[in-house]
């Protein structure tokens, strides 16, 4: 007896792009989905990350929603001699069960996810922590999450200007051909420094592996700044910290089981379910300096996956 493998949707990159899946889509999502985990309704355990010391970063995610009925895991490796290979230096794949029967519904392109996921987190965190008026923005690294926040940003605020800084001017370069595509004025920069110094948002998406060595200083920042750090703050000076009045972190519980922690827990104000929820005040005025620095959670893989999921139900491609 022949025995055959049934199929199991894959949600490529190419067709999760179809999907026109907006910012304030992937936003809204994401906050219902922390709105549901402060009411019992989203479950998320804290990430799982494995370092064998030959520089790759391994990690893993594991969410459960009510609505949609699904469980999300994301698997995801960074390894920088992938380039070598021609490969990217980060891949990951997310799979969807029934949160009910645990049956496979999917298999999600993990990078397209990955990609939209941080933006879409720093973007909940600035709708409350950046000035509404915000025109530039500083990059520091030009790679996949620079693009992805330069997307997420310029839907949610009157962008005119970007200013990029990277260790490879190559990508930088590109970078800044893609925010001109856009319409916007697009300044290369030779120093971090002169990136950010006048910028009213900041972006860092320093790749984490080998370990940055810190080199920002948070007291080139101006009053009125919001900064976003997607790299742990791996790359900020942890002495000059202080220099920000209001610093929220991605998961207070998730932080707690952290054998180092991203920022002394004394600066911290809270995260992002407090931001969200109104326990945790968002920026209080004009001049004050704001930052959110996080490592990722697994509500935010779990929301857009799942909200993918549904798109793609919707419209009839996964079948019966």
């Amino acid at each position: 007896m022949t025995i055959q493998a049934e199929s199991l949707p894959y949600l490529s990159a190419e067709f999760l792009g179809s999907l026109t899946i907006s910012t304030s889509d992937v936003v809204d999502e994401i906050e219902r989905q922390i709105i549901g985990q402060t009411r019992g309704e989203v479950w998320c355990a804290p990430k799982a990350v494995v370092l064998p010391r030959d520089d790759r970063y391994i990690m893993a995610t594991l969410g459960v929603a009510t609505e949609p009925r699904v469980l999300a895991t994301k698997s995801l490796v960074v390894n920088p001699r992938n380039p070598e290979r021609g490969l990217a230096t980060l891949n990951s794949l997310i799979t969807l069960l029934d949160a009910e029967t645990g049956l496979p519904l999917a298999v999600v392109d993990g990078n397209w996810v990955t990609e939209k996921r941080t933006a879409g987190l720093s973007a909940v965190a600035a709708r409350r922590l950046a000035r509404a008026d915000s025109t530039s923005v500083a990059f520091i690294g030009c790679g996949v999450q620079a693009r992805g926040h330069l997307e997420a940003l310029a839907d949610l605020f009157p962008l005119q200007e970007i200013r990029a800084f990277s260790r490879g001017k190559g990508s930088r370069d590109a970078f800044c051909r893609m925010a001109e595509m856009r319409g916007l004025t697009a300044v290369p920069c030779d120093t971090a420094k002169a990136a950010v110094e006048s910028a009213d948002i900041v972006v860092t998406t320093v790749t984490l592996v080998p370990e940055p060595v810190p080199f920002l200083d948070a007291r080139w920042l101006k009053a009125g700044v919001f900064a976003t750090m997607t790299d742990l703050a791996l790359p900020w000076l942890a002495e000059t910290m202080a220099t920000f009045d209001r610093l929220v972190i991605d998961d207070l519980a998730q932080e707690a089981q952290m054998s180092k922690p991203m920022v002394r827990p004394e600066l911290v104000a809270g995260d992002l379910t407090g931001l969200v929820s109104g326990d945790v005040s968002g920026r209080q005025n004009a001049s004050e300096r704001t930052a959110f620095a996080f490592r990722g959670i697994a509500v935010g893989d779990l929301a857009v996956a799942g909200l993918a999921f549904v798109r793609a139900k919707a419209i009839g491609a996964l079948g019966a």
